[in-house]
C-alpha cells in the first residue's frame, strides 16, 4: 500500500505555512519548526529539496529565512509530494517513466493499477496551497 512519508508529510506542511504566513518577506525557520512542531534539524533536510527544485528560495543572515518563489496557487500538491517521495504509485511496475515489467503484456490487473495510479495523480494534482489554505480558513469557522 502506498504510504506518505513524514518528509513528504512535513514538505507540504512548510509549504502550506509559508503560504499563510508569509508577506513579502522571508520567514525564518526557527517559526515555522514552532508553529508546525517540526525540529528544526528534521526541516533542514527537507527545505534544501524544496529549494533545489526551486519551489523555495532561502535567504541566511539578519531577516532572512524561507519563501515560496510562485504564487500559492502555482503549487500543486502532487508537485511537492513527487518532490520527497520516492514515487506515487500503488504498485511497484508503474513507478518509473516506462512499465518495464515482462509480464505487462498479459497483466489483466495492469489496467486496473494503471487507473489507481492516474486517479491518485489526477487528485494530489487537482489540490494547491491555496486550496488547502482556504480548507483550513473554512474548518476554522466551522470549530
Amino acid at each position: 500500500m502506498m504510504m506518505i512519508s513524514t518528509k513528504g508529510r512535513y514538505a507540504l506542511r512548510v509549504m502550506l505555512d509559508l503560504a499563510e504566513n508569509q508577506k513579502d518577506n522571508y520567514i525564518p525557520l526557527k517559526d515555522i519548526a514552532k508553529r508546525q512542531r517540526i525540529s528544526e534539524k528534521y526541516l533542514e533536510t527537507i527545505l534544501p529539496v524544496l529549494i533545489r527544485n526551486n519551489f523555495l528560495e532561502g535567504l541566511r543572515g539578519k531577516g532572512g529565512g524561507y519563501r515560496l518563489l510562485r504564487k500559492p496557487e502555482t503549487y500543486t500538491i502532487g508537485s511537492i509530494l513527487r518532490l520527497l517521495e520516492s514515487g506515487l504509485a500503488p504498485v511497484a511496475c508503474l513507478e518509473g517513466e516506462t512499465n518495464d515489467c515482462d509480464r505487462a503484456a498479459e497483466c489483466k490487473t495492469l489496467p486496473m493499477w494503471e487507473n489507481l495510479h492516474k486517479m491518485i495523480n489526477d487528485y494530489f494534482e487537482g489540490i494547491t496551497l491555496v486550496d488547502l489554505c482556504k480548507e483550513r480558513e473554512q474548518m476554522d469557522f466551522v470549530i
